[in-house]
């Protein structure tokens, strides 16, 4: 029998309580999730590749089905690669649907195999985004409840 794998992907600069969330929720309904965190040239990064596969790694480690992995490639080509079949993808609001609708019927046009499966957030995290907590963060804000403890730590470090 085929597993059925889904990739998460993101830039996660930083991982938020909320991926952590979704991505527990999602453990459940698959046998793997990869989460694959972009390497965009587009956007400057705050936290470098290493350092967000590593918040990653610590912050996800007690869930078993899990695999992070960096990718800059095509997400299509980065999914058939990984021999998933899924993309999930997190919705905090009404406003996030339109463009990654348009994100969803762009990769079923690249590759008509793979699925796209959109999760809403829990209601307690709708509001969080990591250039939100980033710019918190920047200005002196409290992000505690926003990120893990140890994602706060390397934050500051890095600030």
């Amino acid at each position: 029998m085929m597993k059925k794998i889904a990739i998460y992907p993101g830039s996660f600069d930083p991982i938020t309580n909320g991926h952590i969330d979704l991505i527990k929720r999602a453990s459940k309904l698959f046998d793997e999730i990869i989460i694959g965190i972009t390497q965009n040239s587009k956007k400057k990064a705050f936290l470098s590749i290493d350092d967000r596969i590593n918040a990653a790694n610590t912050t996800l480690k007690d869930i078993g089905n899990i695999k992070v992995l960096s990718f800059n490639t095509l997400l299509v080509d980065f999914v058939a690669k990984q021999n998933a079949q899924v993309i999930l993808r997190g919705l905090r609001a009404v406003s996030d649907f339109e463009y990654e609708f348009q994100l969803s019927s762009m990769n079923k046009h690249l590759n008509p195999n793979i699925e796209t499966l959109f999760m809403t957030s829990a209601e307690k995290y709708a509001n969080i985004s990591s250039s939100l907590v980033r710019e918190i963060l920047t200005l002196g804000g409290d992000i505690s409840i926003f990120v893990p403890t140890s994602v706060e730590a390397l934050l500051k470090q890095r600030l």
